[in-house]
């Protein structure tokens, strides 16, 4: 006995656009980006920072400084339906520098969300497209700005707890790198924010000084 199953064109239609669908899904996650990740180096350097892991930034700071120390690359990776785009961090292992000396006009700050360039000029982080362009486009004409693209530094630094906003100010400005350049040579800091004490009190002359001993 032979039993006939009718299934109905609507049924074979829905299978059809869903399995479309899944394809496209799996086509769009292979989607990868790399930032930060330098031609003679390869993605094995790479060691994820997990920020549920972090209470504070201190503490992100601490194992940012410990993975690079141990000759490795601190990296996080950010999701979206468009695919995934990772970004390599360049921080230094203080341990083999005593100091290094970097160029303020070749650095960009963003500290708790707000960018600030030479310590001198603070804009919103909405202001990045066009703070990063002025640098990007420079060339040396002003002797402010970046005088190479290539040797631009974006520092990243926030106050101790603020760290829930990273991921998101991470987002922008890659998405802002993504729309003024292709280049995939992003040099990234995370910092930490150390307030310049101010300058000591000018000394009175020295006349003044000997005619106040006199008074006494």
């Amino acid at each position: 006995m032979t039993t006939t199953i009718k299934i109905s064109p609507f049924i074979l239609l829905f299978l059809a656009i869903f399995s479309c669908h899944n394809a496209e899904q799996k086509s769009i996650k292979t989607i990868k980006k790399d930032y930060g990740l330098f031609k003679n180096e390869n993605d094995s350097l790479g060691v994820e920072l997990k920020l549920n892991e972090f209470n504070n930034w201190k503490d992100l700071l601490k194992r940012t400084e410990t993975i690079v120390c141990n000759d490795s690359l601190p990296k996080l990776t950010l999701k979206s339906d468009k695919g995934l785009k990772t970004v390599y961090f360049r921080n230094p292992c203080w341990e083999d520098f005593g100091c290094i000396l970097i160029k303020q006009k070749n650095t960009i700050q963003i500290h708790n969300d707000t960018i600030s360039k030479s310590d001198q000029f603070f804009y919103p982080l909405d202001s990045l497209a066009t703070v990063l362009r002025r640098d990007f486009e420079n060339n040396g004409k002003i002797p402010s700005l970046s005088a190479n693209s290539e040797k631009l530094l974006i520092f990243i630094s926030y106050d101790n707890g603020k760290i829930e906003t990273f991921p998101k100010t991470l987002r922008k400005v890659i998405n802002t790198y993504e729309k003024i350049t292709d280049s995939i040579v992003l040099k990234i800091w995370l910092n930490e924010k150390l307030d310049v004490p101010p300058p000591p009190p000018p000394q009175p002359p020295e006349d003044w000084q000997t005619e106040i001993e006199s008074l006494h």
